[in-house]
């Protein structure tokens, strides 16, 4: 009875700390450090950009959730770089390691943005050379299984930003929840991501860290090799919708009319499954080498499409297979009209090359 009530006060409190935090809540082109948001890896980037509740030997994705963190994941070492446009890319590291002695797991973890080179101007138009911009984020993590199957974890981040010689740091953190059913093979995790604040700014103004709270769930099926989630991004924030006073609703399935303006049906819906993230990933084969992903990001979609022409933004796909000691992951992600981006990950089980030799 003590460890329930135990069990039940800790995650009570967890929720409270959450929603006193969705004070500072912000989405678009509000607050700083945005590349935190970007696909931890090429699983990631394959369902559609939020893992949040698959609990697995992953630890990479504990970047997303610290609750993810579990000793299967013991001695996983993980590398991943994404391609982007025009010279854009990212990438992460990570390490998990599980202390039995302690019933802890830890995890470090580096991410990166470089955008690229940009030339370098005066007040007058004159070329006067070029200049870079990157971000970097690193991270230290755990985990502790509470009681039965509630595991709460933690995430610290330094954050340092440079554009030319102008500079910016900041500290953050993120706090996950997550219940594991593992019979019934279905996972509800609850996290608050990037909690922090600026050390040093740009221009003597501070600025909001890219603040969420999310939730979500993931179950795999009985009797198919599928498990699907679904996740509920900004929950701090009920209206995400982009105040576009030109848009015009051109159909009527939620009460749309003739006039072609957009109804509150219509507006209610469209906001509603822009806080959803819908993803699945097929397990194929007597050991699960080969895992197919698909993924559907309804906020991406609206977001990022042109009016005037048909695209997959939004949607995202990609595969898995272990060869050996290592297992190579693809995702690929549709964001606009001009291309993807293609994201590819290395991981492998230290433990593995000591059970060869």
């Amino acid at each position: 009875m003590l460890k329930g009530n135990f069990m039940q006060k800790s995650f009570i409190s967890f929720v409270l700390i959450c929603s006193c935090l969705s004070a500072q809540a912000q989405l678009g082109g509000e607050g700083i450090y945005k590349f935190l948001w970007n696909p931890v890896n090429a699983r990631i980037s394959g369902l559609a950009g939020n893992g949040i509740a698959i609990r697995d030997d992953d630890a990479s994705l504990a970047l997303q959730n610290p609750a993810l963190l579990n000793d299967s994941g013991h001695n996983n070492i993980s590398f991943s770089h994404r391609f982007f446009y025009s010279g854009l890319q990212d990438g992460s590291f990570n390490y998990a390691y599980s202390s039995r002695p302690l019933n802890i797991n830890f995890h470090v973890a580096a991410q990166y943005a470089s955008y690229g080179d940009f030339t370098r101007a005066d007040e007058y138009g004159n070329i006067t050379g070029t200049f870079t911009a990157s971000d970097y984020a690193f991270t230290i993590g755990a985990s502790k299984k509470l009681y039965d199957n509630l595991t709460l974890g933690l995430n610290l981040k330094y954050i340092t930003s440079r554009l030319e010689n102008y500079g910016s740091s900041g500290l953050a953190a993120d706090l996950g929840a997550t219940y594991f059913i593992p019979e019934k093979n279905f996972t509800f995790s609850l996290v608050c991501r990037n909690i922090g604040f600026q050390l040093t700014n740009y221009n003597d103004k501070n600025e909001a860290l890219p603040y969420e709270l999310q939730a979500g769930i993931s179950k795999r099926l009985a009797h198919l090799p599928f498990r699907f989630s679904v996740v509920f991004t900004n929950l701090q924030r009920w209206n995400v919708l982009y105040d576009d006073p030109e848009l015009k609703d051109d159909n009527e399935l939620f009460g749309g009319n003739n006039s072609g303006e957009r109804s509150n049906t219509a507006i209610y819906f469209d906001n509603l499954f822009r806080h959803f993230v819908f993803n699945g990933e097929f397990y194929i084969g007597k050991k699960e080498n080969l895992r197919l992903r698909i993924g559907y990001n309804h906020l991406l979609k609206k977001e990022l499409s042109v009016s005037t022409y048909r695209s997959l933004a939004g949607f995202s796909g990609g595969f898995g297979f272990k060869i050996n000691r290592f297992r190579l992951d693809y995702g690929m992600s549709f964001y606009h009209l001009v291309g993807r981006s293609h994201h590819l990950s290395l991981s492998t089980d230290i433990d593995s090359f000591k059970k060869k030799q």
